[in-house]
């Protein structure tokens, strides 16, 4: 199985790797007030890749860190619940 996920990486790889060698005509983003750069098309597509990949990241760590504090509060709360006695409950009937 792992020979066969190194082997779907490598071809993958090399799909792109020939993607971008095909792809090396210069493009023009243009900006606002007349602000333009000139880029190959490989590296601008792996540019924008890159940028969507670490605002993925940034919003997955916000929502993790929430979860963190919530479990951390949760974790002392029942902590603390821990520590109390526990009220003394009422009889249960006995059954028969």
């Amino acid at each position: 199985m792992r020979t066969l996920t190194w082997a779907v990486r490598l071809a993958l790889f090399v799909l792109l790797l020939a993607f971008a060698a095909k792809n090396t005509e210069p493009v023009t983003l243009r900006f606002f007030f007349d602000m333009s750069w000139q880029l190959p098309l490989a590296v601008l597509l792996l540019g924008f890749f890159v940028g969507g990949a670490v605002l993925g990241l940034i919003a997955a760590a916000t929502a993790l860190l929430r979860q963190r504090r919530e479990i951390a509060r949760l974790a002392q709360a029942r902590a603390s619940a821990d520590k109390e006695p526990a009220a003394a409950a009422p009889p249960r009937p006995a059954e028969g």
